[in-house]
């Protein structure tokens, strides 16, 4: 049987938006779902940054592997990986663990909320490998069109998954979470019923050494870098920040307004609605228009005035006030991270692009694995609105690192 294209696709579609949606359902409910089993923002943050860490480790590999053996095994392998990881969440926060004697009072469960996480992001790969999938059914000509796919699947994952989070969290707490399972579950299905095998057994690539695989060897390069190792630390320490802040977000919310899980998820499909606008259709213009180098200190600024709105906020104007401050942060985002990586391609050479580009990748998983944690230990040793503060603190040395490059001549980001 002859497959056709619009089925590979529908699956490589599919898959970049689960794996949006199963983190967006996931991410802003994490404080509800955690509350049976710790109430500490350290226990939190580990939990969100868990995920970060494990995505870090093993993309690399999980990329080296549809190289080798083809995007289908892989890409069902990941999908698969989603599933299960997704239904042990679901599984884990649905048992009711005090009514199993030998299970009360450990620490099981919270291991087992790890596991779980650790298991989604190591087949958060899907991502690297459904773009490979569109990059070898594309022609050259129509590549760029294919490649929008991916940020129409992320923009509409980022919207959907705290409307869907929101939504269902009304019925059970529970619920999202075992939606999320059940899509990924078609995603898998999907895969494995329509998606050909796209990457010809003659084009294979054999395995690279393991020192290439090791993620922090292109980190290392891309540091020893002069034109560009100010701007690739500034692009750490810029999501160190903002996933720090994330991280306890919802937590602030639960415990200084007393908000449910509702307007908490209403809050993040507010920054997933802007910052779809910003990337979707705003950025080209406003970069044509006042350059990246700008654009960048002026989203620095967004990012830093929603930083300090959210603490500002009472129960009487909270509503109003975070949502403000949720979309204008939002809005800084949008505008520095595509700013960010087009400056630092600007400095280097063809041969550079990719390995750069690649470590930036990189350094925004490690930034949201080390964020969350530091953010959560402030939260719960200095006092809830700490992390706030240091993510203002943080974005004053990013502002110093990228005002202390000379713009240069500017263009478009790709």
């Amino acid at each position: 049987m002859r497959w056709s294209r619009p089925s590979t696709t529908l699956c490589a579609f599919l898959t970049l938006l689960n794996d949006r949606l199963g983190e967006s359902i996931v991410f802003p409910l994490l404080p509800y779902l955690l509350a049976s089993f710790s109430g500490s923002g350290r226990t939190l943050g580990l939990l969100a940054g868990s995920y970060a860490v494990a995505q870090f480790a093993f993309t690399p590999l999980i990329g080296a592997l549809s190289d080798r053996f083809g995007r289908r095994p892989v890409m069902a392998g990941c999908v698969a990986g989603s599933v299960l990881g997704l239904g042990l969440f679901a599984l884990t926060i649905t048992i009711d663990w005090e009514a199993v004697p030998w299970a009360a009072g450990t620490a099981l469960p919270l291991t087992l909320l790890f596991v779980a996480r650790l298991i989604d992001g190591v087949s958060g790969g899907t991502a690297a490998t459904a773009g490979a999938v569109l990059a070898d059914i594309s022609t050259p000509e129509n590549r760029a069109k294919a490649f929008g796919l991916i940020g129409v699947a992320f923009g509409l994952g980022f919207i959907l998954g705290p409307a869907l989070g929101g939504l269902l969290a009304g019925v059970a707490v529970t619920l999202p979470v075992w939606a999320a399972a059940g899509f990924a579950l078609v995603n898998l299905l999907l895969v494995l019923g329509l998606l050909p095998e796209t990457h010809p057994i003659e084009a294979r690539l054999p395995l690279p050494r393991k020192r290439e695989l090791n993620p922090f060897t292109q980190l290392r390069r891309v540091f020893t870098n002069p034109q560009v190792r100010r701007l690739c630390l500034a692009f750490f320490l810029f999501f160190l920040a903002v996933n720090g802040f994330t991280a306890v977000l919802v937590l602030y919310f639960k415990q200084a307004f007393g908000w449910g899980p509702a307007p908490a998820a209403t809050a993040f499909l507010v920054v997933g609605v802007v910052a779809t606008l910003v990337q979707g259709g705003l950025i080209g213009p406003l970069v044509q228009r006042f350059g990246e180098w700008r654009l960048s200190l002026a989203g620095l600024g967004f990012v830093m005035a929603g930083f300090l709105l959210v603490p500002l906020a009472t129960p009487a104007n909270a509503q109003p006030l975070v949502f403000i401050a949720v979309a204008i942060l939002a809005l800084g985002t949008g505008l520095v991270t595509p700013c960010l990586r087009s400056l630092v391609s600007r400095r280097l050479d063809d041969s550079g692009q990719g390995a750069a580009l690649g470590s930036l990748q990189g350094l925004q998983s490690l930034g949201s694995f080390v964020g969350p944690p530091l953010a959560g230990v402030a939260y719960d040793l200095v006092g809830r609105q700490s992390p706030f503060w240091l993510g203002i603190a943080l974005m004053l040395g990013v502002v110093a690192l990228v005002a202390g490059r000379a713009p240069g001549p500017e263009r478009s980001p790709a």
